[in-house]
């Protein structure tokens, strides 16, 4: 049994889900989102809930009960309230814009890194906080990840890029030796 997906998700009122076969859509205020369910999963719509449950007696059931109820509680979240993801960058010469839809990145290369926004995702910036904001979870956390992946914190000086409250170890490094 799965204690995630035995958990009902409520639908919030001005969001409408449907399901068309393995097919769950959800639209709302922010936007819609469909996904595909696995086969072994059955969702339905039990007054203002979702309920998945198990279809089949496979090994993979248990297992995809869960992850298929988190995504659609992840898309009826995503399409009311929206995701967003803080990334921090410190470094002497790191300078980061918006251009139309696109991060134009100056960290230490010899060249801009230029990240288009996917569809979905858009990017703000206020000081050295970089926000992505959509509302596909998925794809916020990739987009996240990807920029980070770039230049990572490196433990030396603390110089890259590190998600918004995220704690790097520092290094104390090599050490004068004096000759005597």
């Amino acid at each position: 049994m799965s204690r995630i997906g035995k958990k009902p998700i409520s639908i919030p009122a001005g969001v409408t889900v449907s399901i068309d076969g393995p097919t769950v859509s959800v639209a709302g205020p922010k936007g819609a989102l469909s996904r595909d369910i696995p086969r072994d999963i059955h969702i339905e719509i039990i007054g203002n809930e979702i309920v998945a449950s198990p279809a089949r007696n496979t090994k993979k059931a248990p297992a995809l009960w869960g992850l298929s109820r988190a995504l659609v509680a992840n898309m009826v979240e995503g399409v009311t309230n929206g995701f967003e993801k803080k990334l921090e960058f410190e470094g002497i010469g790191y300078r980061m814009a918006v251009e139309e839809s696109t991060l134009v990145m100056q960290i230490g290369f010899s060249h801009p890194v230029k990240i288009p926004a996917p569809e979905g995702v858009s990017f703000s910036l206020e000081k050295n906080v970089i926000t992505i904001s959509g509302i596909n979870k998925e794809l916020v956390g990739e987009t996240a990840a990807y920029i980070r992946s770039i230049r990572p914190t490196e433990p030396y000086k603390g110089k890259g890029i590190r998600y918004q409250g995220e704690i790097v170890r520092r290094k104390a490094g090599k050490k004068a030796v004096a000759s005597g």
